[in-house]
């Protein structure tokens, strides 16, 4: 198989420089693929800022990222449960993607265009149908920069109603963030996604013979949580609602999170594939964990307002009797005591 790729620098001179997949004019042979280039030129008006090395090509297909199916025709990709670095190159999170008898969903599609594009070759690899559709579950960058690349073969992107303004107002911070974490000719190429279909309550997508049911939640994690049902196969793509030896970030209202996990236990599915950690989880007891970890933040956090303990006191002292439960725990609960303090002082 061969697909088209052309390189693009930063600047021709000094670079950085990164060879990008141009997606749809794969096919099996070189010649083949050439013709589709020839046919049908690229726009490469959508690289802003960006200067091409050369002219596009046919090369043979690139790296695709590893994905198990967890139940027939739904495919997910295992992120790392590290920070975005230079090794794992920003991909630290969960993704997936949902085969129906006419089109394909992708669900969440990583931190950097190179995720998507080795996404893009993981469904090529496995279907020829058509991405008709790529949901985003929130605004989080290792959820939502990989998107653009599906707009760019034709899907529509989906995502929460909140979704659009809070990543706008997010985005350069992300962006340059994940420059100096996990490198510029890394991220090269890497824009926030344009939403063409937004949802403020619940939507259904039939992808043929199968339909998805997307539920957009009130502030919890984030505010802009959305989830994905498949219902053929009882699977429910939860974003970061759900964490699995990640520890929880909060960046929401914590009694928020709490009533909606309440409401998705309540939910009578197979399985559930979180944001972060396994694959997939076994359903309610995969929510046992997080539950938990939500239970004590609020518990002990409420102790110390009522006790009257300073912020910086309250940070070192909340849920630290969920730490060795949790990977990169001193990174994210100090955080989440953070905003879960601010959120019941005030309450």
């Amino acid at each position: 198989m061969f697909e088209a790729m052309i390189t693009l620098c930063l600047s021709l001179g000094e670079g950085p420089c990164r060879d990008h997949l141009l997606p749809g004019y794969e096919a099996q042979t070189q010649a083949a693929c050439q013709v589709a280039l020839s046919e049908s030129p690229p726009d490469l008006s959508i690289f802003q800022g960006l200067q091409a090395q050369g002219v596009a090509t046919c090369q043979p297909v690139g790296e695709a990222l590893n994905v198990t199916e967890v139940a027939s025709g739904v495919f997910v990709h295992v992120g790392r449960i590290e920070e975005p670095n230079a090794s794992n190159r920003g991909d630290v999170s969960n993704l997936g993607f949902i085969v129906g008898e006419m089109s394909v969903a992708v669900v969440d599609s990583g931190s950097a265009r190179w995720i998507g594009e080795a996404l893009w070759r993981t469904i090529r690899a496995r279907t020829d149908k058509p991405v008709s559709h790529a949901i985003v579950t929130h605004m989080h960058p290792d959820h939502a920069l990989g998107a653009a690349l599906f707009s760019e073969a034709g899907a529509a992107l989906v995502a929460h109603d909140s979704l659009p303004r809070a990543l706008a107002d997010r985005q350069a911070n992300y962006l340059e963030s994940l420059t100096s974490l996990i490198g510029a000719d890394v991220l090269l190429g890497t824009r926030a996604p344009v939403i063409d279909i937004t949802v403020t309550e619940a939507l259904q997508i039939d992808l043929g013979a199968r339909v998805l049911t997307l539920q957009a939640w009130p502030v919890a994690h984030t505010g802009n949580d959305l989830t994905v049902w498949d219902t053929a196969t009882g699977t429910f793509f939860a974003g970061d609602l759900i964490f699995d030896r990640h520890t929880p970030a909060l960046d929401g209202r914590l009694t928020g999170w709490r009533a909606v996990l309440r409401e998705l236990q309540g939910l009578d599915i197979e399985r559930v594939v979180p944001g972060h950690g396994a694959a997939a989880l076994d359903w309610p007891l995969g929510s046992e964990p997080i539950a938990r970890y939500l239970s004590v933040l609020e518990e002990d956090t409420r102790a110390a307002v009522e006790a009257g303990t300073r912020l910086g006191t309250a940070v070192e002292e909340i849920a630290q009797s969920e730490r060795s439960l949790w990977q990169l725990f001193d990174a994210y609960n100090p955080r989440n005591a953070t905003v879960a303090f601010t959120e019941l002082e005030w309450e």
